[in-house]
């Protein structure tokens, strides 16, 4: 399965660095931002740099701040952050719920906006983040780390190719032991296992199929487990898609971590192990023709394509892929799939299209990322 068309891609338009570097603040300095984010920088100075740093948090401020070497400002002042000449985009990792209110403050300062998954928590504040950015005429990208990753833009590219016939199962499990406290556990923030981790298996069914769901169930449940007096502790979920597509996954907080997805053709199956994570190699294995294949991938930095992505687009003045609409059709789903565990009752999606799906074009291979001495902070999962 594995193809190195991507690859060499990515590393033909990297020969020379871009004119000039975009600057970026870091809105949130929480586990990922600190364990992923802010290292990748490192991997992205062809047009990127780190410029500044927001947080509520005094130790963070002090210790990140000398450690980058950049100014860092208070959530109070986020104003006086985005009106520095040096700011040209935000990279929004706060809370869930707070998507919307940042990444429109960003906007309405003529900065461009790069956010964390899911792009908001509701269709509507979606609506006005991607309102906000058009009325400024600035870039708005959803953080989807994986539309840049090697072994899922593999899978995408081998069922493309018609490598296993015409996919019609998708099938996906992905769960850890969450660790409280937790912003994922907590209603207020814009937690719940859906918003999490849900929407890694409900990205992948599409752009593994290329279509979009028509109709969608859910269960939701949680044990006696006080992790869970606010939040869904699991979820099982059926998708179904057009001409006799279906997917289904489960999610968990309180579950052994697993993080895997299979897609059955009608000539073959596709299987990605480690398939959603930033950490750690990802494993592969492709039947077809009767044949089977294995391989894996390394880890590697999944962040700075993204940077090197948004930097890209902002300097070419183009729309990246994958762009706010993108984040707001998983958000509809997720929405729906809420609708659906709170009444018992299936729930038929509008139909919509997305021209514009992931491509091997997309694949930017950066080495792995060090681990940083982390502030003030604890990993999801123990």
């Amino acid at each position: 399965m594995a193809r190195q068309q991507g690859r060499s891609r990515g590393m033909r338009r990297r020969t020379k660095k871009a004119e000039r570097q975009i600057g970026y603040a870091v809105v949130g300095l929480g586990h990922f931002a600190q364990d992923a984010i802010l290292p990748a920088f490192e991997h992205a100075t062809d047009n990127s740099r780190l410029v500044a740093l927001v947080t509520g948090d005094p130790e963070k401020a002090r210790e990140l701040g000398e450690r980058h070497r950049v100014p860092v400002f208070s959530y109070e002042r986020l104003e006086e952050c985005l009106a520095m000449p040096e700011v040209d985009a935000v990279y929004i990792a706060v809370p869930n719920a707070l998507h919307v209110e940042y990444a429109v403050r960003a906007a309405r300062a003529g900065v461009h906006v790069l956010c964390e998954k899911p792009l908001a928590i509701t269709v509507e504040q979606c609506r006005e983040m991607i309102r906000a950015c058009e009325e400024s005429d600035v870039r708005l990208m959803t953080a989807y780390r994986l539309h840049f990753e090697q072994a899922n833009l593999t899978a995408v590219e081998a069922v493309r190719e018609g490598k296993i016939g015409e996919p019609r199962l998708f099938t996906s499990t992905f769960c850890f032991q969450v660790q409280a406290p937790n912003i994922r556990i907590e209603a207020d923030k814009g937690g719940g296992v859906l918003w999490d981790i849900g929407v890694y298996c409900v990205n992948a069914a599409r752009y593994l199929f290329r279509a979009e769901p028509v109709e969608v169930f859910a269960f939701c449940d949680k044990s006696q487990d006080p992790r869970f007096t606010e939040t869904e502790e699991s979820a099982s979920v059926v998708m179904r898609f057009p001409e006799g597509k279906l997917a289904a996954f489960n999610v968990s907080f309180g579950a052994e971590a697993v993080a895997t997805y299979q897609l059955v053709g009608t000539q073959g199956t596709l299987k990605l192990d480690n398939a959603y994570e930033y950490k750690g190699e990802l494993r592969w294995e492709l039947m077809s023709e009767g044949k089977t294949k294995k391989g894996k991938v390394s880890e590697r930095d999944q962040i700075a394509p993204e940077l090197l992505e948004f930097s890209d687009c902002i300097l070419e003045g183009r729309e990246p892929e994958p762009d706010g609409w993108e984040g707001l059709a998983d958000v509809r789903i997720i929405s729906a799939l809420y609708e659906s565990a709170r009444t018992g009752q299936p729930v038929k999606l509008e139909p919509i299209e997305r021209p514009r799906r992931p491509t091997m074009e997309q694949e930017e291979h950066r080495p792995k990322q060090d681990t940083p001495e982390l502030i003030n902070v604890q990993a999801p999962s123990s």
